[in-house]
């Protein structure tokens, strides 16, 4: 009885230790010169965990594993379900046809794709592969997070993908805008915005390179975006299914069955209660306040669970399949801007 109230005390005090770091790291990313870079608290969230876990936790963090884990798996399933706020049905509505299309070609096409370099011309580890292709096809670093949540994988592989998913965020994030003012991307500002949405991977990245051109890019490059997240239920549906009819040959898991994500599905029936409007403004705003902490608390402890030296032995291939996956994209969503909204 001592040993399960001591347990309890520590997973309490560990989870308020990773609120506390949550929040300074929500600081940071709203301080002038990071959210000038849009630097979002997620990626904050990660870097400290992983300078924490590679300097200090042993000494310190060590006897919060409880709380790493409950924060790492537990509320990252309650952050994704809380995410489902942002989005809702009209935003689909908005792009029509074309704008659906759009989001499920490059969310779908570029993981497949990402799969077979990843795994058949790479090498890669399998679940580093998925990782790094959901992250690049869907919304960065949640859905990263998301995936990890069906794969169970080991924290320091959803950091790896985080990772490099992130560096060819950020680089798109000012490459794309910067083209696209010299005239090197001939698109007008609507097309440009649906552009993108549908080739950057985090939503901060797609907010910040619309506000590089105007209003109109950013609202369409919004609501693109929002779709391709809507698309992360039936990826993860999907991916369920597929590590079971295909089960990895190094780590057959014991399962019979489908699993189904469930706080996937919870999140789908999110975004059709927000889509009904019964929520005033301020509150939707207070909600994904929490969401983003609750989020980032569970980047922390991924990074927490995050040894460099695992970075060491995968080596550079993540490296080069988020840049091959970056480039398919510059590239495919162009096109298919061009064929739908021309």
């Amino acid at each position: 009885m001592k040993t399960n109230n001591q347990d309890i005390k520590l997973l309490i005090i560990g989870t308020l230790v990773i609120f506390v770091f949550a929040i300074i790291s929500i600081s940071i990313a709203n301080s002038k010169i990071v959210s000038s870079l849009a630097i979002s608290p997620l990626i904050v969230g990660i870097i400290l965990g992983i300078f924490f876990a590679n300097t200090i936790k042993e000494s310190f963090f060590d006897k919060y594993n409880q709380a790493i884990t409950f924060s790492a798996k537990k509320l990252l399933r309650v952050g994704i379900i809380l995410y489902g706020f942002r989005l809702s049905f009209q935003d689909i509505a908005n792009v029509g046809f074309g704008g659906v299309f759009v989001a499920f070609f490059i969310v779908f096409s570029t993981f497949i794709l990402g799969y077979f370099i990843g795994v058949k011309v790479l090498k890669l580890d399998r679940e580093v592969t998925i990782l790094c292709s959901s992250g690049a096809s869907i919304c960065g670093a949640a859905a990263v997070m998301a995936t990890s949540g069906v794969l169970k994988n080991e924290s320091y592989k959803s950091a790896i993908a985080v990772s490099f998913v992130v560096i060819f965020g950020s680089i798109g994030m000012f490459l794309l805008p910067f083209l696209y003012n010299i005239g090197l991307i001939p698109l007008d500002n609507n097309q440009i915005g649906i552009y993108f949405g549908a080739v950057l991977h985090e939503v901060a990245n797609v907010v910040a390179a619309g506000n590089m051109v105007s209003d109109e890019a950013t609202n369409s490059a919004i609501i693109v975006k929002m779709i391709r997240v809507m698309f992360l239920v039936p990826f993860l549906l999907l991916l369920s299914y597929f590590l079971i009819k295909f089960p990895n040959s190094e780590n057959i898991r014991a399962k019979s069955k489908i699993i189904i994500p469930w706080f996937a599905v919870i999140f789908i029936v999110v975004v059709a209660f927000n889509s009904f409007d019964f929520l005033n403004i301020k509150t939707i705003k207070t909600i994904n306040y929490i969401d983003m902490t609750v989020l980032t608390m569970a980047m922390f402890a991924l990074g927490l669970n995050t040894n460099l030296k695992k970075f060491k032995e995968v080596g550079i291939k993540p490296f080069y399949l988020t840049l091959l996956l970056f480039i398919y994209l510059c590239f495919i969503g162009y096109f298919l801007v061009l064929f739908f909204f021309n």
